[in-house]
């Protein structure tokens, strides 16, 4: 009896020994468990973090790009309506042009059929009265108003320098235009 109580006994404190090593190794285990449930909880976290911190900076680009858009589209429509206005201006500021160059050519003209007129005018004696006596009115030939002649004829010369002055500053305001809507346009292609 003795030895089986013996037997017993031994048997009784290695079962304690196994389950004491069991006991270790599942608190061993635990722990380990516990560490790495702790470090996969804090990188959830952190991913978390992450994906907020990234869906907002999506929202704040989303909405860069909104207003991006509508600042081109904006640009877009600046540039089409200044090309239109262009346009515009360059046909206004052409048949400008065209119509001083025309006109100054009428002007030249008729600057030398009165200065051809004035000058056979001088000569003329068509209206010379052959009267037995003149009134001292008409004591020399008619030779048309040669002393005011300078009124039309200066008059004319100033209208011809008028549409030349005319097409010096359209075509002036046309380059300065022209390089300042090609300014506008590259810088808006930017």
């Amino acid at each position: 009896v003795k030895k089986m109580i013996k037997d017993l006994v031994v048997r009784l404190m290695e079962e304690a020994n196994e389950e004491a090593e069991h006991k270790g190794w599942c608190d061993t285990e635990l722990s380990t468990n516990e560490q790495t449930r702790k470090e996969k909880t804090e990188t959830v976290e952190t991913l978390h973090a992450e994906i907020d911190q990234l869906e907002a900076s999506i929202a704040k680009l989303t909405e860069d790009i909104a207003e991006l858009a509508k600042a081109v589209a904006e640009l877009d429509a600046a540039m089409a309506e200044a090309t239109k206005l262009r346009q515009e201006e360059k046909a206004r500021n052409t048949q400008t042009i065209a119509d001083s160059q025309e006109a100054q050519t009428a002007v030249a003209q008729a600057l030398t059929v009165l200065k051809e007129f004035y000058a056979k005018a001088r000569d003329a004696t068509a209206l010379l009265q052959q009267q037995p006596e003149s009134p001292e009115i008409f004591d020399s030939p008619y030779k048309g108003m040669q002393s005011e002649n300078g009124g039309v004829v200066g008059m004319l010369e100033v209208i011809e320098s008028d549409f030349a002055r005319l097409e010096s500053d359209t075509k002036a305001s046309e380059a300065s235009a022209q390089q300042e809507y090609d300014t506008f346009m590259t810088d808006s292609k930017v």
